[in-house]
């Protein structure tokens, strides 16, 4: 099987997982972005109009390969990938292209392909039509339990203060971190010892499971997300949680302790608190093997082969048969 492969991003760490997940299937990928940088992981980066203009030929011109299917991954690809009338189109949409400010046109966009592909329940009731839910996969081998005193060293962390990690930057503005520096102050009035709230960003993912392993507790405070990778990454290496109940976050934690989702500000600090309190690790580790990088591939996989066993392409690419959600 050949797929061609439209996003925004091609070094994005998920994005990188998801053809390596792929290609270990056998499937062969040819990944094509717009022209122009890209800033952020699940943002269109700082591309003009005029890259995106520049994108529609080289769309339509490579579509009309040797390939057997197109797949548009986060909503700013998926009308480029219309454009074209060769090939069946599978979407796959992350979060802030359906949450975001652009969602009406993810949403647009979604009811002319052959398949939709979300992170989240949360999502799936979001766009309001049916898809299959299939999170970004972890790689379990990558990230997994390190001793905290090594992790500490690697990254130069006091090992007598308290950790919490917020890995994103605070620019960031979807993922709020005035609210994590305001639940974590609170924290620290109430148990009057010395906490640090680490923010990372651009930084090598190849580190991240360092970070993971030297902290205490993985804070989110997001004000929408589909299925967050640092969440999945957190439990394969049995890190608590801390957590608004945004995206897929409840389900992922449900059953792994210590853990918490929260509505409120008292509720995340009572949970950040009770973590902090005793730290331990978590037994999120079984949790994230169901969300692994292999299964990940092997689901994409089935939709892609439902697909191209029921979808016939017409010059309008309109979606016959709603595959189950």
């Amino acid at each position: 099987m050949k797929v061609l492969q439209l996003v925004t991003g091609a070094n994005d760490s998920f994005y990188s997982h998801q053809i390596r997940a792929l290609e270990a299937n056998g499937i062969q990928c040819t990944t094509l972005t717009p022209p122009g940088s890209h800033r952020h992981e699940n943002t269109g980066g700082s591309r003009s109009v005029i890259n995106y203009l520049r994108y529609l030929p080289r769309v339509r011109r490579e579509s009309s390969g040797s390939y057997d299917l197109l797949h548009a991954n986060y909503g700013l690809t998926a009308p480029f990938a219309l454009v074209q009338s060769q090939l069946p189109v599978v979407l796959s949409l992350w979060g802030s292209d359906l949450f975001g400010p652009y969602g009406w046109l993810s949403k647009l966009c979604a009811r002319w392909c052959d398949a939709v592909i979300v992170m989240s329940t949360a999502m799936a009731d979001e766009l309001d039509q049916d898809c299959y839910v299939v999170p970004h996969g972890v790689d379990t081998e990558q990230f997994r339990p390190i001793p905290q005193p090594d992790a500490q060293a690697a990254v130069g962390w006091d090992p007598t203060h308290l950790h919490v990690f917020f890995p994103y930057s605070p620019s960031h503005t979807v993922k709020n971190y005035p609210r994590a520096k305001r639940v974590v102050d609170a924290a620290r009035d109430r148990l009057n010892q010395p906490i640090t709230l680490h923010t990372v960003s651009g930084e090598p993912h190849t580190r991240m499971p360092l970070y993971m392993n030297a902290a205490d507790v993985l804070l989110v405070t997001s004000h929408w997300e589909g299925s967050p990778n640092s969440v999945k990454e957190a439990l394969a290496c049995n890190l608590p949680i801390v957590a608004v109940d945004v995206g897929d976050i409840r389900d992922r934690i449900t059953g792994v302790s210590p853990s918490y989702v929260g509505a409120t500000d008292t509720e995340l600090v009572n949970g950040l608190v009770n973590v902090l309190a005793n730290p331990r690790e978590s037994n999120g580790r079984h949790a994230a093997h169901a969300v692994s990088r292999s299964q990940m591939g092997d689901r994409l996989q089935q939709v892609y082969e439902t697909v191209l066993s029921t979808s016939h392409v017409s010059s309008s690419n309109i979606y016959q048969t709603p595959p189950p959600r």
